[in-house]
């Protein structure tokens, strides 16, 4: 038996409040991920370290494309939402310094 309702079942109305609030809670993580990037800016600037981690941009990557599996969305488009992520970073903090 599944979690999601029947079609039938959730009024239009329903179903679009219910996407305002997931594209909210988006905002919002979207939100806490860039606070925290800003606060690795910090911490690369301080320690006089490079704004770019090859390496590490691949772990995630690699992670967003597991996650993309696990919870069955296509991987390349969440692949491409986290490289836009990725690249916004690497923007503001090399306007920072």
């Amino acid at each position: 038996m599944s979690d999601t309702p029947n079609a039938d079942d959730r009024s239009l109305d329903e179903l679009r409040r219910e996407i305002e609030d997931i594209d909210r809670e988006i905002v919002e993580l979207i939100a806490r991920r860039t606070y925290v990037a800003d606060t690795v800016a910090a911490v690369k600037a301080e320690r006089d370290l490079p704004t770019t981690d090859e390496g590490q941009e691949e772990r995630v990557m690699e992670r967003a494309g597991e996650n993309a599996e696990q919870f069955d969305v296509d991987a390349n488009l969440v692949k491409a939402i986290f490289r836009l992520l990725i690249e916004l970073n690497k923007v503001e903090q090399r306007e920072s310094r």
